[in-house]
């Protein structure tokens, strides 16, 4: 198990998947506002991954503004109030761009990918824990 709970997957690069997963993990409050994020040494140590790499990550946080650099106590998540379902989405049409590039690679087409969303949609269950969304919008 990794600092951000998840596996590296081929054809995308290592920096934009622990990026992605980063916020993932703050989206599903892994990470709470103010809460210390793991260091470069931490993340590069953990997934096994070059320093350079995991600085240009908390970089890329920092500037996105996910993390804050607090002189003294170190990087911190960022108090993002706002639109939790804005940062969903964003988080879900990355997601949905990765699941098309590899379809596409695969030569799926539209109606099998379609499909088997469909399939798959009506086989998850509910997960648990979860606020209620509106989904008037």
């Amino acid at each position: 198990m990794t600092v951000f709970n998840f596996n590296f997957r081929r054809g995308m690069p290592i920096f934009e998947q622990v990026v992605l997963a980063a916020i993932a993990a703050i989206i599903r409050r892994e990470y709470l506002p103010g809460q210390s994020f793991p260091s470069v040494r931490v993340i590069a140590a953990d997934l096994k991954i070059h320093p350079n790499t995991a600085h240009k990550v908390i970089q890329h946080l920092v500037t996105e503004k996910w993390l804050e650099a607090r002189p003294g106590i170190g990087t911190v998540v960022a108090d993002r109030a706002g639109n939790r379902g804005e940062e969903w989405r964003a988080l879900l049409q990355l997601d949905v761009q990765r699941l098309l590039h590899r379809a596409q690679s695969m030569g799926a087409s539209l109606a099998d990918v379609i499909d088997e969303l469909t399939q798959q949609w009506n086989d998850a269950k509910p997960p648990r824990n979860k606020e209620p969304r509106d989904h008037s919008k």
